[in-house]
């Protein structure tokens, strides 16, 4: 068993290193098995960052900061029609709920650290099913990829959204105009330009990840989310969908889990008489690459009822444009504007966050700066923002934001 075991690390080392010369490639295995065909794809990134500013971390203190925002690997498998992804994210906290003793701290139903894992069935690009952790259909910021963002963070709207979930969504794209688009199975957003009409339907769990939704627990409530999209070719993208969260306060009077390690048994002791109100949001959205180089997006989300307290509401516009001079230099600049009231009798708080940013290309794979070539031109690439705060900064009663000026330098790897 032992030599077994040692031929067969060692033909694994052989196989990562005789990848490992041939780029972009080097991390794609592609197999027939059977009458099968399958593929892996080994994948991941990291955004290592300085920080300073009065409106960062280190507050009043003239320190600089140094972390890492991601630091994430993960894997995708294909066989025939069927698929697979994994995501870890090494800069998260996997340790589980205290009170539940299963699951991640966030309540649904898998540790935190796991950013997507599912599985899915390309049956046809109408109709795609998928099982697992998957970011819920709702913001068209928040399901662009980490690697791809504009700046090098998504702002305080994001607070709004429904984030990652474990459940299940039905997924459709590229319909309506005969378009030979390529859907593979994986989309969760607008990754791609198609011509046509796409949708998505969800149902999960309780969306502890989001800022908008405390104390979750798997079974207690259900989290739901639809889209509908249209999209010219890079010439125009519009979505909106619409979601919503039981309970987003959780179960008041609610008793913890019973869980029995040994046996697996979970017993959910629940007081059902004073459940909190569900958070509902709407979000609209548009991205255009209207000339070579250039692209802009709106976007629009509207929050209620945030963590289950009646008429807690906030809303955040977003207004991004940014043009590459050439393929190595892009600048950028994205507009918040936030607007929040926590109760029907308390004052309306505003608040906005400008980024001012620039983004460098370190030897770009890809002269293209279109939207399906984002992934390799942000391989390589170091990206400077300042950030300027203004509004009732002092008094702001929404999720998030920065509440005096910032600046960020964030370098980006991936493969």
């Amino acid at each position: 068993m032992r030599k077994k075991r040692s031929r067969k690390i060692a033909a694994a080392a052989a196989a990562v290193l005789m990848m490992s010369s041939s780029a972009f490639a080097a991390y794609t295995e592609k197999r027939e098995i059977g009458d099968i065909d399958t593929k892996l794809t080994i994948f991941g990134f990291s955004q290592l960052e300085m920080r300073g500013g009065e409106g960062s971390a280190t507050g009043d203190n003239d320190s600089i900061s140094f972390h890492a925002q991601r630091v994430r690997l993960g894997w995708k498998y294909s066989a025939g029609k069927v698929r697979s992804k994994v995501f870890i994210d090494f800069n998260k906290d996997s340790s589980a709920n205290s009170t539940t003793d299963i699951g991640g701290a966030s309540g649904i139903g898998v540790p935190d650290n796991i950013k997507d894992a599912f599985v899915a069935y390309a049956y046809h690009k109408a109709l795609i099913p998928k099982l697992g952790v998957i970011k819920m259909p709702h913001g068209m910021g928040f399901t662009i990829p980490g690697w791809n963002l504009d700046v090098t963070e998504r702002g305080f709207d994001k607070k709004l959204v429904l984030e990652r979930n474990l459940g299940l969504m039905i997924s459709g794209r590229d319909l309506g105009f005969g378009n030979d688009g390529k859907v593979n199975g994986y989309e969760m957003g607008h990754e791609r330009p198609w011509k046509g009409f796409g949708y998505d339907l969800m149902i999960a769990n309780q969306a502890g990840r989001s800022a908008s939704v405390t104390n979750a627990k798997e079974g207690n409530g259900n989290s739901y989310a639809a889209r509908v999209m249209f999209d010219w070719t890079e010439l125009l993208h519009v979505e909106a969908s619409y979601a919503l969260s039981e309970n987003a306060g959780g179960i008041e009077g609610q008793k913890p889990y019973a869980f029995d390690k040994g046996t697996g048994a979970i017993d959910v002791d629940t007081v059902l008489a004073a459940d909190t109100e569900d958070y509902e949001s709407y979000d609209i959205g548009l991205d255009s690459h209207f000339m070579d180089g250039a692209n802009v997006k709106v976007e629009y989300i509207d929050g209620h009822n945030i963590k289950g307290i009646k008429d807690y509401d906030e809303s955040a516009l977003t207004i991004m444009g940014q043009y590459a001079i050439n393929r190595y230099v892009e600048p950028t600049i994205k507009y918040l504007q936030g607007s929040a009231q926590k109760g029907a009798d308390a004052d309306e708080t505003d608040l906005s966050n400008t980024y001012f940013g620039v983004n460098l290309y370190i030897d770009p794979f890809d002269a293209k700066m279109d939207r399906s070539s984002k992934r390799k031109r942000n391989a390589h690439k170091v990206a400077l923002n300042y950030i300027v705060a203004s509004g009732d900064k002092e008094t702001w009663s929404g999720l998030g934001g920065y509440r005096d000026d910032a600046w960020i330098v964030q370098y980006q790897i991936g493969f």
